[in-house]
């Protein structure tokens, strides 16, 4: 994924790319005129399309819709009549069965009253049809009403019933009054009907049930709209058409024609133009624009890559490998560049030129101060080391133990410093001392000074390669040989054999510790040993300061520690010192 977007940010990111992209936007007007002309095209297609659909929906359901609109105004005038025709129910059935018998669609005509019996019917007088689902809906809303019942209680066959409830003068409900229609009969009509492309025709009450239907139930879903509910379609006042997806996911156009509006609606539908049909219909609209497009993107592609980016190209691969060192540049080939790239080339050669020269003279002038710095360490050193020798000799000469003692130990720290300085002579980048070299030198010596045919002591060190600025490898230097002179001068041990052990190692990433342990023997010491007013617990609290650290003392029976914690500067402070002192 990395690689992917880092290859997308360079493609992006070229003058190429760059060019063509504003070129694209800059003929964009003309490929947005082109695909508004392409959708005003298929919108009027598709209105002439739907404009179609509703009048042969219209065709299709007028048979259909003739005997539904009959059977509600025989419905409606048997409802004006039928409260005398009730006093003889004899000469009443008689009569609705007169009526049934000259509709090729009436399957039954029926008066039952409020109880649920048929009191006047074509057959079935007397039946109680209390518990059908007619009557409970009729009884339940008390309106006239168009209603599909998948099986009739007396034909056991599907058939809409067209009712309205009866009233006597005073408006009290007496029953209901219903025409049953055959829907097999109503199917089969609308399928007869001629047309030369037939819509799939439906009929669907108020409440959004279907009542008639050209599609089998179990492949309606191929036919009713996924975006709109016959409720919801039943809802709307006027004629309308649209175009939506089916509930299997093809593309139809819809018509929906209200019959009798909150009882009767019938909807048509047919395939919608396929996609093929459109983007035929749009080619010849949008094809001139997107050549010419096409066309102006290469030729602008051409042009750029052969005056610009191939030059780009090849002064961008010498300034990279330049800046990565490499410091021999091949002839650049710009014979043929516009006049600001080879312009920008040939300062480019001048600069490279001029830095080269700069870079010779300071890597020169860098190689002369390191050899003075290593002859000015190197003379420190031997003049150190001469000082410590004449204090040997004063020190032969001196009667006194305490003369000695004091001699000693200022010979010790003269040795060190003379350490430091052969150290920071055989640094190759005069910037940053290793520790674990400088430090186990220091360490040899001072013992060795220390030790003699009648006093041995047991050592052992351990130092991490932890890299210091000289301005804290001196002070630490000094530090640890005052710390070795303080742990020699009272190291013993209850088994005759003293021993020292010294360390350090780095702590917390950007902290280091220089820990000095060594055995107490019975002799009593004192207990803070560098918190007196001698001069080896005043270096010990100066050097630690320089250093940047603290002092930790701890002492039991056996051993006393003496640990210093300090924060490791970063070697750039080396050398922007060194760097800065070559400026000077």
């Amino acid at each position: 994924m990395i690689n992917w977007k880092a290859r997308f940010r360079n493609l992006t990111g070229t003058l190429g790319f760059r060019l063509a992209f504003l070129l694209a936007i800059a003929l964009l007007p003309l490929g947005v005129v082109s695909a508004l002309q392409s959708a005003e095209m298929l919108k009027e297609s598709r209105a002439r399309s739907e404009a179609a659909l509703l009048g042969e929906t219209m065709r299709a359901a007028q048979s259909d819709l003739l005997v539904v609109q009959q059977a509600r105004g025989a419905v409606s005038a048997l409802s004006d009549v039928i409260l005398p025709m009730l006093q003889d129910p004899a000469s009443c059935s008689a009569s609705l069965q007169a009526l049934v018998a000259k509709s090729e669609f009436y399957t039954l005509a029926a008066f039952a009253d409020v109880n649920g019996r048929l009191i006047c019917a074509s057959s079935a007088a007397g039946t109680d049809i209390s518990e059908s689902l007619t009557f409970r809906r009729a009884f339940k809303e008390v309106k006239p009403w168009i209603l599909l019942v998948p099986q009739g209680m007396l034909s056991k066959q599907p058939v809409i019933v067209v009712g309205q409830p009866v009233r006597d003068a005073a408006g009290t409900l007496l029953g209901f009054i219903s025409l049953s229609l055959a829907h097999d009969a109503l199917v089969d009509r609308a399928l007869s009907a001629g047309a030369s492309l037939r819509p799939e025709l439906m009929t669907f009450n108020g409440e959004g049930s279907v009542l008639t239907s050209t599609v089998r139930p179990e492949d309606r879903d191929t036919v009713l709209p996924q975006s709109h509910s016959l409720k919801s379609l039943a809802r709307e006042a006027t004629d309308m058409s649209f175009t939506a997806r089916t509930l299997d996911g093809s593309q139809r156009a819809y018509a929906v024609i209200p019959i009798v509006p909150d009882m009767l609606y019938a909807m048509g539908s047919w395939p919608s133009e396929s996609q093929a049909v459109w983007y035929l219909r749009a080619l010849p609209s949008i094809t001139l624009p997107l050549v010419m497009w096409i066309c102006c993107l290469l030729v602008a592609f051409l042009s750029v890559e052969r005056l610009v980016t191939r030059h780009v190209r090849v002064l961008r691969s010498a300034m990279l490998g330049f800046g990565d060192g490499k410091r021999i540049i091949g002839k650049m080939d710009m014979a043929t560049a516009p006049a600001e790239i080879r312009d920008l080339a040939e300062t480019f050669e001048n600069m490279t030129d001029t830095i080269l020269h700069d870079e010779a003279e300071m890597e020169d002038m860098i190689h002369q101060k390191e050899v003075l710095l290593r002859e000015v360490h190197h003379r420190v050193k031997n003049n150190l080391q001469l000082i410590a020798s004449i204090m040997n000799m004063q020190m032969r000469q001196a009667h006194s133990a305490e003369a000695k003692t004091l001699m000693k130990g200022l010979q010790e720290r003269v040795m060190s410093l003379a350490t430091i300085h052969r150290g920071l002579y055989q640094t190759s980048g005069l910037t940053d001392i290793r520790a674990d070299e400088l430090l186990v030198e220091i360490t040899r010596q001072v013992v060795q000074i220390a030790t003699g045919p009648g006093r041995q002591i047991g050592l052992e060190h351990s130092f991490a390669d932890v890299r210091l600025t000289p301005d804290q490898a001196v002070p630490l230097s000094l530090l640890l040989t005052e710390a070795l002179a303080n742990a020699l001068k009272y190291a013993g041990s209850h088994d005759g054999q003293p021993r020292l052990w010294v360390s350090m190692w780095r702590e917390g990433g950007t902290q280091a510790v220089l820990e000095v342990k060594n055995t107490m023997g019975p002799r009593p010491v004192s207990t803070h040993p560098v918190e007196g007013t001698g001069l080896g617990a005043q270096l010990l609290s100066a050097f630690s300061q320089q250093v940047g650290g603290r002092v930790d003392i701890s002492q039991d029976e056996d051993n006393y520690t003496l640990r210093v914690t300090f924060d490791v500067r970063p070697l750039n402070e080396g050398e922007a010192r060194i760097s800065g002192g070559a400026v000077r």
